[in-house]
């Protein structure tokens, strides 16, 4: 995937030069353009000191001497690349590095966002030559991991909590979402089964893939924590055959979802529950939850454990499919400030105090990371496409900071910095599982879903 000419990939898109022009280590790379004076605003204030230029210098060496460049108000350039940068900032002021010494990601966001910044060469390619210095450089102390960390442990992620965090992503218009997402408005991780696939596909590809992992059945009952605009619940009750119980806290998300099921007869097999996931009650076959963890908290995994091990039937399997993380890492302040209030990307480990308490078996692990890179790049592309409409909605401060966190994310995904975990479980005393992995890609071999009408 190609995504259309944007400040996000090619506005400011590196030129080629001919095989005869270049150094013989730089062929086949791409390389920045030359540096014109329309590169930089015209300087809103004195020249770049040598304080202001050791100060840039040091911060790029802290970030691990990414293959970047910055160019600074009065168009000094500054690097520390051991190789030719792959993309240059522009920062426009002063005040916005001073900003970004208190907080690297913090400002370099907004200043983004404001305009305060610009970037050459792709948002994705300069953010992904940041993370990628993130796995051979400790920047702890740079990102000031500990102190964000610390003051995230005292914060708590309270249902009036949750409800204001969900509020501030979820429920700012389905029509904003509905200009870049697919058909069923999934807005989680597809499976590219083929990667030739449209994102239409691989949604409902993910969706399968998901069905098949907890062994969904006709006459099964589903619990689903976190249900977005509902195509899972839908996806499930109508190709499985299950009664569904779908929990949600966002307004917007439900009204469309209980009108989507309604308009398909499936009101009486799934049923839309305004409520948080630490009020569901009663029991079922399977717990399916895809893209809610990452809102529930890391202090709050033990309590949704003894959720799930309240209402999962003996034999019944559970799902979690939550973005992650290698390691345990604070989730960088601009998106959790900005995009994901109170958001938290659990490393494996971390998960698994939701899942040793309860003596819940794990029976299956899978990494799609890539396949959220691809997914990321099909709604970066679409999200561009449709920038005139998202205009007549939003000012230019969120379409930047839109663009910013789709871009990154693609980064993030490419580099490694997050990862995609599915995790299927069961109660550990549960025989009843599958005796292979075979069953998990029949449908990629053609064969039809279980209870899938006709």
């Amino acid at each position: 995937m190609n995504p259309t000419r944007s400040d996000s990939t090619s506005q400011y898109a590196p030129t080629e030069k001919s095989s005869d022009d270049q150094p013989a280590s730089l062929k086949g790379q791409a390389v920045l353009p030359e540096l014109s004076a329309s590169s930089v605003l015209p300087p809103p204030q004195s020249g770049a000191t040598a304080f202001d230029r050791w100060l840039m210098r040091t911060m790029l060496k802290q970030a691990g001497n990414p293959e970047i460049e910055v160019v600074l108000w009065d168009q000094s350039v500054i690097s520390t690349s051991p190789v030719p940068p792959r993309s240059r900032a522009v920062i426009h002021n002063r005040s916005t590095l001073y900003k970004m010494l208190i907080d690297p990601s913090l400002y370099f966001g907004d200043g983004y966002s404001q305009g305060q910044i610009d970037v050459e060469g792709g948002l994705v390619t300069f953010n992904e030559a940041i993370d990628q210095c993130t796995h051979v450089v400790d920047t702890k102390h740079f990102y000031r991991d500990g102190l964000r960390s610390g003051l995230t442990w005292l914060k708590r992620n309270t249902i009036d909590a949750a409800r204001s965090n969900i509020h501030h992503h979820y429920d700012i218009g389905n029509a904003f979402y509905q200009l870049w997402l697919d058909e069923q408005l999934a807005y989680t991780c597809a499976y590219f089964a083929d990667p030739k696939m449209s994102l239409e596909e691989a949604q409902i590809a993910k969706m399968d893939h998901v069905c098949r992992k907890v062994g969904l059945k006709a006459g099964d009952t589903v619990v689903e924590a976190g249900c977005g605009w509902g195509a899972l619940a839908i996806h499930m009750a109508k190709y499985y055959g299950v009664k569904v119980r779908a929990f949600n806290i966002s307004k917007e998300q439900l009204a469309y979802a209980r009108d989507r099921a309604q308009q398909e007869g499936l009101s009486q097999q799934v049923e839309f529950v305004e409520d948080d996931w630490r009020n569901i009650t009663g029991t079922c076959d399977a717990f399916v939850s895809v893209g809610m963890l990452e809102h529930v908290g890391l202090k709050n995994y033990r309590r949704l454990g003894e959720v799930i091990s309240g209402c999962l039937s003996p034999q019944g399997r559970g799902l979690i499919h939550s973005i992650g993380c290698n390691s345990p890492r604070t989730l960088d302040s601009w998106t959790t400030r900005r995009i994901f209030p109170g958001a938290h990307v659990p490393s494996l480990s971390e998960m698994m105090q939701i899942f040793e308490p309860q003596k819940f078996s794990v029976l299956d692990v899978e990494n799609i990371r890539l396949h959220y890179a691809m997914t990321l790049e099909h709604w970066l592309q679409r999200y561009e496409q449709n920038l005139d409409q998202v205009r007549e909605m939003f000012d230019e401060n969120f379409i930047r900071t839109w663009r910013l966190y789709l871009s990154a994310s693609i980064a993030a995904f490419r580099s490694g910095s997050l990862q995609l975990f599915q995790v299927v479980f069961t109660n550990g005393n549960n025989n009843e599982i599958p005796w292979t992995r075979a069953g998990l890609y029949a449908q990629e071999r053609g064969e039809s879903r279980i209870g899938e009408q006709t």
